[in-house]
């Protein structure tokens, strides 16, 4: 019986002294890449999903990084109601316009268009280049999906404002020109145009 109880007591000390094993510490996730607008109407601070939408990200930073948007326009402001719809900037020269990227859908990023969502317009899948446009509320029926308007693919959300809504809000009140633009932008081309002045990361 005391030999029992001595082995009992052997037992439950090597378990006491048995040392927890150490966990791997969890990486910390990659700060977010940001890039300030500065801007006629104001500046605009973008944080970009690099990675979750790496392609369409990278494509962004190329046009800041070259200084291809120094100089470029916010030239379009749609309105889906009185306060809501989307401002379209970038670049419209062709001779500074690099080549089209390839289509990351929000059923693959997991984004959305939602309220200062930045994504980027297109024609057909695989033509994006460097235009950009800022939701003013929620705007969900450019996700890709059944409610998707066209090919059902919808355009590639990759990052959102983190400063300056205000500034995007002013931009889309702006006045436009009743007559200027083709199709379904006639009347939703901003008179005067506002000037991206600088793009530039955050450091």
């Amino acid at each position: 019986m005391q030999m029992d109880t001595t082995w009992r007591r052997g037992v439950t000390l090597m378990c006491l002294a048995t040392p927890a094993v150490a966990q791997p510490p969890t990486p910390a996730a990659p700060a977010p890449v940001k890039v300030r607008l500065h801007t006629s109407a104001g500046d605009i601070v973008v944080a970009l999903e690099t990675q979750k939408a790496p392609i369409t990200s990278a494509n962004f930073l190329h046009y800041v990084d070259t200084r291809h948007l120094d100089g470029a326009e916010f030239y379009r402001a749609m309105h889906t109601d009185s306060d809501k719809g989307l401002i379209q900037g970038g670049v419209r020269d062709g001779r500074k316009l690099f080549p089209p990227i390839a289509h990351e859908p929000t059923s693959q990023t997991g984004l959305s268009h939602v309220d200062g969502a930045i994504s980027v317009p297109r024609l057909a899948v695989g033509t994006a280049q460097g235009d950009f446009t800022i939701m003013v509320g929620d705007q969900k029926y450019l996700d890709a999906g059944p409610g998707s308007a066209g090919d059902g693919l919808g355009y590639a959300v990759f990052g959102h404002v983190v400063e300056g809504m205000d500034v995007v809000r002013r931009i889309l009140a702006a006045p436009t020109s009743p007559t200027e633009g083709e199709g379904v932008m006639k009347g939703q081309m901003l008179s005067p145009r506002v000037t991206i002045i600088t793009a530039r990361r955050v450091p």
